[in-house]
């Protein structure tokens, strides 16, 4: 096939493909790095077969220009478009979250513990709204540019930390490959996911039933099967083929209401259903009228914007609300006016927020040099969970009431401009350049044996709820007998090893704090002198730190550097929150603030050189890296937070 063997080459037009992340009846997605401006995008492949299409090629050449042209800060941006080896294929950005991670809504709504907040909602559906009634007002040739296949997986999770920004991607796709194409590649994903004979025949005949979550467990379960997906998104006229030509921007109203009763329920609307009122007696807002008026069978009945009709549930919900209801058909039409720009989030939260008292999200800063540390999170290996077919693996919780972190001592470092690189090092390290970086703190010293193994008390396990390893007990210092960890005699202030870049992220979030990036550890590390090889100057001595010896040692062991900070060169190499680049220099030095490393990659970045390193490991510049759950008995980490 052309895809594996677009794959094999490794190159596709101007592009390296870095990994696949993606495959869905659209085609088939890979992360890329452009060969000349070293920055990553996204390359969705379209099915192959259509590049023999002649129609499929005139819809192209006619829409996709149009819809290159959407210019919105919530729908994922095409940049280029292009054929090469016999397939066509689109450039767009490359959309991921905190993480580095490409995360789709129905990942994020997995890794959540309870049901989105009324005012989180509103914000997350104003961004989609927003969206659609932008690109509903642009044309292509006489026609609104329509989505035609919102759903779940095709809306993207951004980086914000504090709120979910989202972006929707395959704007306009499944027009223009063709509702026959769509249908037969998803049918062979399908079969191919579920390993099964029967998997076209049953999907045709729509009898699987979608996972609905109990609402007592305030859980929302995305599914599994991408036709399922699709089809609960479906309008009524998008499922009749008689009616197909006549689809238009009512079609992704319809798939907005089912957006919303599905984030407010858990559950798809199906024949008769509850109103979300009835579903959630902790409601304050009038979402019953949003999903009446959207989910309406008649597509001339529903309103002809959104952001008019969501804008109108901060009105308190009725006093009595019926116990079962269809969609009505017989409201009248509501008729809005077209908003004069859609880039900016036109509804007010004001209305929402008066309603809604929910508690600030804990941030994990320091503030008068004060860490705020928020409630034990009794499973922070979750924000790892995956959207796979298969059970999830979750960790016994056992009582930790009365499990309390030891904090590290944190050190502030004032934001400004500082240096970063080696202009004589290793090929990776180069250029030399400057950066900005805001204030920031970092623990005096990694994360000891007696810090973590009262996280581990905490998780119940040494595996996150992906059943990836936290930590693997053979390669470290603490041990499990009868159920019971313990820790080598002598060993408690020694730093932790073993521990996966996911179990540091996790232990980070447990305490309130998360890891350093790759530049706010080369900071950290020179002390404040930019011209230094090592932390302690031009020379490192064995007086002066851990390296080309037999064993770790305790922390705080050697003098610390200019800014009082201990270990920074060997005892063990530190996760630091990065993807690693290895050209990713030469994109810092045209981006140098803030920078966070790629968007995406195979392995993460770790720093400052271990016990058993040769001097030439320990300095600031130079850079380690390995796939995040590689386990070694040589790597650490410590911990960093924002400051106010």
């Amino acid at each position: 096939m052309i895809e594996t063997r677009i794959q094999d080459a490794r190159i596709l037009g101007d592009y390296t493909l870095i990994k696949q992340i993606g495959q869905g009846s659209l085609g088939t997605v890979f992360l890329a790095e452009h060969l000349f401006m070293k920055k990553q995008y996204v390359l969705k492949l379209l099915p192959e077969e259509l590049s023999i299409d002649r129609a499929f090629i005139q819809r192209f050449e006619e829409e996709v220009g149009a819809l290159a042209a959407l210019e919105h800060p919530s729908i994922v941006k095409i940049h280029n478009v292009s054929f090469s080896q016999g397939q066509y294929f689109l450039v767009t950005d490359c959309v991921v979250d905190s993480l580095g991670e490409t995360t789709n809504l129905g990942q994020h709504i997995m890794s959540r513990s309870q049901h989105f907040g009324e005012e989180e909602l509103y914000d997350l559906l104003s961004q989609i709204a927003d969206a659609l009634d932008y690109a509903h007002s642009k044309k292509i040739g006489n026609k609104p540019a329509v989505h035609r296949g919102l759903k779940l997986n095709n809306i993207l999770i951004g980086q914000d930390k504090n709120q979910v920004d989202v972006y929707l991607s395959d704007f306009g796709l499944s027009k223009i490959i063709g509702l026959g194409a769509v249908l037969s590649r998803t049918y062979k994903v399908v079969a191919e996911a579920l390993g099964a004979s029967n998997a076209i025949s049953s999907a045709k005949m729509g009898q699987e039933k979608y996972p609905s979550p109990a609402i007592e467990n305030q859980k929302l379960i995305p599914l599994h099967a991408s036709f399922l997906q699709n089809y609960a998104f479906l309008a009524p006229e998008q499922k009749r083929l008689d009616l197909a030509h006549k689809v238009d921007e009512k079609a992704d109203i319809f798939a907005f209401g089912v957006l919303a009763y599905y984030l407010l329920t858990g559950d798809f609307p199906e024949g008769n259903f509850d109103l979300p009122s009835v579903r959630r007696g902790d409601l304050k807002c009038d979402w019953d009228s949003l999903i009446e008026e959207c989910l309406r069978p008649d597509p001339t009945r529903r309103p002809e914007l959104l952001i008019p009709i969501l804008g109108g549930i901060h009105k308190l919900k009725p006093a009595t609300q019926p116990t079962v209801a269809s969609v009505s058909m017989s409201a009248p039409n509501v008729a809005h006016t077209l908003p004069q720009a859609f880039s900016e989030r036109s509804l007010p939260l004001n209305p929402i927020k008066e309603l809604v008292a929910e508690a600030a999200p804990l941030r994990p800063v320091i503030n008068n040099t004060t860490l705020e540390i928020p409630q034990v999170d009794l499973n922070p290996g979750a924000i790892f969970l995956l959207d796979t077919g298969v059970k999830q693996y979750t960790p016994e919780i056992h009582d930790t009431k009365n499990i309390k972190p030891l904090q590290t001592e944190m050190v502030v470092i004032n934001g400004g401009t500082f240096w970063r690189g080696s202009s004589d090092g290793s090929r990776d390290e180069m250029p030399r350049h400057q950066i900005s970086l805001p204030s920031f703190a970092i623990d005096k010293h990694p994360v000891t044996n007696e810090q973590f193994v009262r996280f581990l008390e905490v998780m119940g396990g040494e595996k996150d709820s992906n059943h990836q390893d936290i930590i693997r007990l053979k390669d470290s210092r603490i041990k499990r007998s009868g159920g019971k960890l313990s820790i080598e005699s002598g060993y408690g202030k020694h730093p932790v090893v073993g521990v996966t870049w996911y179990g540091a992220v996790a232990y980070a979030k447990w305490v309130g704090k998360r890891l350093p990036t790759e530049a706010e550890w080369e900071v950290a590390a020179r002390g404040g002198a930019e011209n230094s090889f090592f932390s302690t100057g031009d020379d490192i001595e064995k007086t002066q730190a851990n390296f080309f010896s037999s064993d770790t040692i305790a922390v705080m062991s050697y003098a610390p550097n200019s800014y009082g900070i201990f270990d920074m060169a060997g005892n063990v190499y530190e996760w630091c929150h990065d993807w690693y680049g290895y050209n990713y220099y030469e994109t810092s030095i045209q981006e140098p603030e803030s920078p966070l490393g790629p968007w995406q990659g195979v392995y993460r970045v770790l720093r400052g050189g271990c016990w058993k390193s040769l001097k030439e490991d320990l300095r600031c510049s130079r850079r380690h890296r390995n796939n995040p759950g590689t386990v070694n008995g040589t790597y650490g980490f410590r911990c960093a937070a924002d400051v106010e």
